[in-house]
């Protein structure tokens, strides 16, 4: 099986999540800490130029200078080369979820109050992006991603710039990028942009959450930008009545053509919609919230079909192109493709060619400027949903009435840890060609499930049903789950049993050893450590204490030679002084040894930890028959030198008999 390409020796691509005009997303897995991230790659193709090279650095810098939980993340830069060509690459937080892109064309009909809270997590994103000096200039719903928990993500600062560098064009012939949909009247103009050209494109994006369409569109990216600039939208209760003025004063804030009179930073437009949801009065509703449209353009809109990043001209009128340089003509190579944009580096996980929004939409706004009335529009949508809602009843009771006796569905067999090429033949000689199998993204797998290169997980899982014609995906194993082993310094081997089940570990064999520095009982070492499959057996080494050291019986001998003997076993010997002598031992001989006071066993049983002390005392003089040569030669008092056969000499005679 071929390997997974791996980018720096630590992340290992998987499948394809999402391609752009720029870049591909693979799903990977960083094998050094054992996580799933997003790998962005720039284009084979697009390597070659180096104004892209530059274009996708910025991205990670831009990206990776932030920091906050309503941003994804950037955890790493790279380059890879093939056929000699620098390929870089940035790894990204892996976000479990769907783009608002997503959500939008699944048919699902947010509530507003729940539109309004994802608004809030995208201006907090701009907020902190903003304090940072970035501007986005591309917000819209395939940038915005929204978690399984319902958090918010921005993503995407592939056209980031700077506040600084915010007035430089993308190229040198000022063409303008950015998603025509939602494009600021300024960047339509090729003018400066700042801050509140996000909040423009913000406006634009919650005008669609609340009314599932934008507030223009048109036959191509040009004429949407036109009307950016020189119409005006119409509310977003235009199009559902039942929406609160009060949002409809907040998004025509938002979508003000003189920046001065939109809100002037993210914190502001936040704070105005959480005092919408919290019931009270808005900001918006006392500020002049008009679009500033010339309405010069007032044709119905058609259908739009574009829903990408793009390079445009910049409308005329405005102040950022040069004379001459305004209009980018087909075949030139720049701006506007029917085929799709050069510059779009990848709307997140996902951003293929879609086609954004039906004619339905606009059929319903000129039927709702010739109707009736609102009334007539209500009742006729109550009379539809109450249709509707009795044939899918009539149609589900039928198939449930006739389920038992359809022979559509089959039960999945358990494919796990089979090859896929084994899966594919069971597949097809159970169900004869009736059911396809998939293969879907490589994921880590544990080693008791799947070896590497086998089938790990399926979906619909074994024993579930089937339909006819129905797809099973399969994912296989890109090779064991590991995680890091935890420390086990310190622990019992209860507690290191308790850490390693936490982890996916097992504990392994116990071995007992002594030491001076662990107390008894708690782990001194354990193996092996780092990065581990799951299900790894993890052997420890348990302090038995301090190890015990037996002690000589050396009373009788040299203190000196003793006191060598105590430390060459890693004791400590101390010299006490005997407070008489011994006249039957030697000057210098031991008279005593001691351990914490008590006497050293003559048969050598005495046993204390290393490092213990040892104290002898030695003899401060010699025996009687050496008492004269003694004296002599160590001064002891009484005895100044000689002999006395006789024997001991009476006190005050020796030395007078000698005198006189």
């Amino acid at each position: 099986m071929e390997e997974p390409r791996r980018l720096g020796g630590r992340y290992e691509l998987g499948g394809v999540l999402g391609r752009g005009g720029m870049a591909e997303v693979y799903i990977g897995h960083d094998i050094r800490l054992g996580r799933a991230v997003a790998v962005k790659t720039l284009r084979a193709d697009m390597a070659r130029d180096p104004s892209f090279q530059a274009r996708f650095r910025r991205e990670a810098q831009s990206a990776a200078s932030l920091n906050h939980p309503s941003i994804v993340a950037v955890y790493d830069t790279g380059e890879d080369y093939i056929d000699g060509i620098s390929i870089p690459y940035i790894v990204m937080e892996y976000v479990d979820g769907s783009t608002l892109r997503e959500l939008l064309h699944s048919g699902r009909r947010l509530l507003p109050e729940r539109a309004m809270e994802m608004c809030i997590g995208i201006l907090q994103a701009l907020e902190y992006s903003h304090r940072n000096g970035i501007v986005h200039r591309d917000i819209k719903p395939a940038n915005v991603m929204l978690t399984r928990t319902g958090q918010v993500k921005v993503m995407d600062f592939g056209i980031a710039r700077a506040m600084g560098d915010a007035g430089m064009t993308m190229t040198q012939t000022a063409a303008v990028i950015g998603t025509a949909q939602y494009l600021s009247p300024e960047q339509a103009k090729g003018e400066q942009v700042d801050a509140r050209s996000d909040l423009y494109s913000t406006g634009c994006l919650l005008y669609e959450l609340l009314t599932v369409r934008p507030p223009f569109v048109g036959d191509s990216p040009v004429a949407v930008a036109y009307q950016h600039v020189r119409e005006e939208a119409n509310p977003p209760s235009f199009h559902d009545p039942e929406l609160r003025p009060e949002y409809d004063a907040i998004v025509m804030k938002a979508l003000a053509k003189d920046r001065e009179y939109r809100y002037q930073s993210a914190d502001e437009m936040r704070a105005d919609i959480e005092r919408a949801l919290d019931g009270l009065p808005v900001a918006a509703a006392s500020a002049p919230t008009m679009a500033f449209g010339m309405n010069g353009y007032g044709q119905q809109p058609q259908a739009d079909q574009y829903g990408r990043t793009m390079a445009m001209p910049p409308v005329p009128g405005g102040h950022g192109a040069p004379g001459g340089q305004t209009s980018i003509l087909p075949g030139s190579g720049q701006g506007y493709d029917a085929g799709g944009d050069g510059y779009d580096p990848g709307s997140g996980y996902d951003d293929e060619y879609d086609n954004g929004y039906s004619g339905g939409r606009g059929d319903r706004r000129r039927a709702a400027q010739g109707g009736g009335g609102r009334n007539r529009n209500t009742s006729v949508i109550v009379l539809i949903v109450a249709a509707v809602l009795v044939l899918l009843g009539a149609f589900f009771v039928t198939k449930s009435m006739f389920n038992g006796q359809s022979n559509t569905t089959m039960q999945a067999p358990s494919l796990t840890g089979q090859s896929f090429a084994d899966a594919q033949t069971l597949i097809n000689n159970q169900f004869n060609g009736k059911v396809h199998l998939v293969k879907g993204q490589s994921i880590p797998c544990d080693a008791n499930t799947a070896d590497k290169g086998k089938v790990c997980k399926q979906d619909p899982v074994a024993g579930s049903t089937v339909q006819d014609g129905g797809t099973i995906t399969v994912q296989l194993s890109t090779g064991p789950l590991t995680d890091g082993v935890p420390s086990l310094a310190g622990m019992t081997v209860d507690q290191a049993t308790s850490a390693l089940q936490a982890k996916g570990f097992q504990i392994g064999q116990t071995t007992d050893a002594a030491s001076a520095t662990v107390p008894k009982g708690q782990i001194i070492s354990w193996t092996p450590q780092g990065n581990q499959p799951k299900g790894t057996t993890v052997d420890v080494t348990v302090s038995s204490g301090q190890a015990l050291v037996q002690v000589p019986y050396l009373v009788g001998t040299d203190y000196q030679a003793a006191c060598q003997q105590i430390e060459a076993l890693h004791l400590n010997c101390v010299r006490g002084f005997a407070q008489a002598n011994d006249p039957t031992q030697p000057a210098g001989n031991v008279l005593t040894e001691t351990y914490q006071g008590q006497p050293v066993a003559q048969d050598g049983s005495t046993q204390v930890p290393a490092g213990s002390t040892i104290t002898i005392t030695a003899n401060p003089q010699a025996a009687a028959t050496d008492q004269g040569q003694t004296g002599a030669t160590t001064g002891t008092p009484g005895i100044i030198g000689g002999t006395n056969p006789g024997g001991n000499t009476p006190p005050g005679q020796g030395n007078g008999g000698n005198g006189g």
